[in-house]
């Protein structure tokens, strides 16, 4: 029988509903109405946080259009400015901040970088800390030092990096040398794509480039790897997939780029998934014609449930059904949308099916185990599977809904909170992770405004 593997505090997934001394309960907007909303949001972290690596290791400086701050990209701003990159805001192109200008610097290690919750600056900072000149120390908050690292530190140890020699995890330290040498390597990335992402988008540095292959039983989320491989290429670097599993990123320079980031795709699943559960129209605006993003995977995944997918232009439109509809989905390419239907299917016409998903164990919590807990602790019934969940549609309650310091978890509780009257998220600022702007957000979307007005 399959045992929840969650390691955050022991009393969070006991099925104790009480609050902590000192936690902000932030109530839940129900709709009065189905919604009807244009919504714009802010730049995707998961190409910002690329485009930051990239153009911290070009030759020449680059500019960041409307870029996503939030405490991920922050956190990816001060470890790249802490080994030597120039990084300063400037004019806006966007509506949700400054744009940023990048310049090169020689990478200088003799730091600590703090990579926060961020499985993107744990996992692709340390290859640009062993092209950096002295030691490199990495930690995290308390709640990111049980996160998958071994994968990293050990090929970066088989590629020559010096790395302390008991590092299994965070905190660990890079000595950086100024070189690495790269060539042929094989790891098992079964627990993040991430691993593949961040040596790949250091490799044009490496003196002999790098052979990279997957020796493992799955590859979680390949689109993240293919957004990898199309912002590399973007700066004139050969990098290529040969086959399946195997990677290719030849020695040479990155160019700088002057770059649009495209709005969050993923961060618009809980809002167009408001639009299914309350039968109602949201509208994503700036929503990119083409796109690595696996948020584009919404517009095949929301009409499984029923909805209705529209685009005209850079406009996305869903529009909920009469009945949502349950599912049988395969989410091995799009985790990081799971935590949001499987709230939604907690609403449909009968049992839904989750699988593929068992890698987001090991993201900010134990996801699959997060929201059973939170589900059940409503009224709800969840059954965990070792690479995902059953959910059985049975009438919620309001009550105590908990983030677990995970953001796609406090959004899915929002997400339940619409139709269910009294649901209290607990730190709903832990948002503010990819999407500071989300509790603002979310209320305009739900707060009846005038026709034909956009809310930003």
């Amino acid at each position: 029988m399959f045992e929840s593997k969650y390691s955050g505090p022991d009393d969070q997934l006991t099925g104790d509903r009480r609050v902590t001394e000192g936690e902000l309960l932030w109530a839940a907007p129900t709709a009065p109405a189905p919604l009807d909303a244009d919504v714009s949001l802010p730049g995707s972290k998961s190409l910002v946080n690329r485009e930051l690596v990239l153009s911290a290791l070009a030759g020449e400086p680059s500019r960041l259009r409307a870029p996503l701050h939030s405490r991920d990209s922050t956190n990816m701003v001060v470890a790249l400015r802490s080994l030597g990159a120039g990084i300063d805001e400037t004019d806006a192109t966007g509506d949700f901040g400054p744009d940023l200008a990048v310049t090169p610097g020689e990478l200088i290690g003799s730091t600590t970088v703090d990579c926060g919750l961020a499985g993107t600056v744990m996992r692709f900072v340390p290859p640009v800390a062993a092209l950096a000149l002295g030691p490199t120390t990495f930690d995290a908050d308390e709640a990111a030092r049980s996160r998958p690292m071994v994968t990293m530190i050990d090929a970066l140890r088989r590629l020559g990096v010096d790395i302390d020699e008991s590092a299994r995890a965070l905190p660990f330290t890079v000595h950086g040398t100024g070189r690495v040498a790269g060539g042929d390597l094989t790891i098992d990335a079964s627990a993040s794509s991430q691993f593949v992402s961040g040596l790949l988008l250091s490799a044009a540095r490496f003196e002999n480039g790098l052979l990279l292959r997957h020796d493992g039983e799955r590859l979680p989320s390949t689109p993240h790897i293919d957004m990898t491989l199309a912002a590399l290429r973007a700066r004139g670097v050969d990098a290529s997939s040969p086959e399946p599993g195997v990677w290719h990123v030849a020695p040479g320079s990155i160019a700088g780029r002057d770059v649009a980031i495209e709005p969050d795709l993923s961060n618009a699943a809980p809002f167009l998934a408001a639009a299914v559960l309350t039968g109602g129209r949201v509208t994503i605006t700036g929503w990119p014609e083409h796109t690595t993003q696996v948020g584009a995977d919404l517009a095949t995944l929301l009409p499984e449930f029923g909805a209705t997918v529209t685009r005209d232009g850079d406009r996305l439109t869903v529009t909920g059904p009469g009945s949502i509809r349950s599912v049988d989905m395969d989410l091995t390419h799009g985790g990081e949308l799971a935590p949001t239907l499987i709230a939604l299917s907690a609403f449909a016409d009968g049992p839904s099916r989750f699988r593929g998903i068992g890698h987001i164990r090991h993201h900010e919590t134990d996801r699959l185990a997060a929201i059973a807990a939170e589900l059940g602790g409503l009224g709800g019934d969840v059954t965990e599977h070792e690479d995902g969940v059953t959910v059985r549609p049975r009438p919620l309650h309001g009550g105590v809904w908990r983030s677990y310091h995970d953001h796609r978890t406090a959004t899915a509780g929002a997400l339940v909170g619409l139709v269910t009257p009294g649901v209290e998220v607990v730190d709903i600022a832990t948002t503010a992770k990819t999407l500071p702007e989300f509790p603002e957000l979310w209320q305009q979307m739900v707060a009846p405004t005038p026709k034909g007005i956009t809310l930003l």
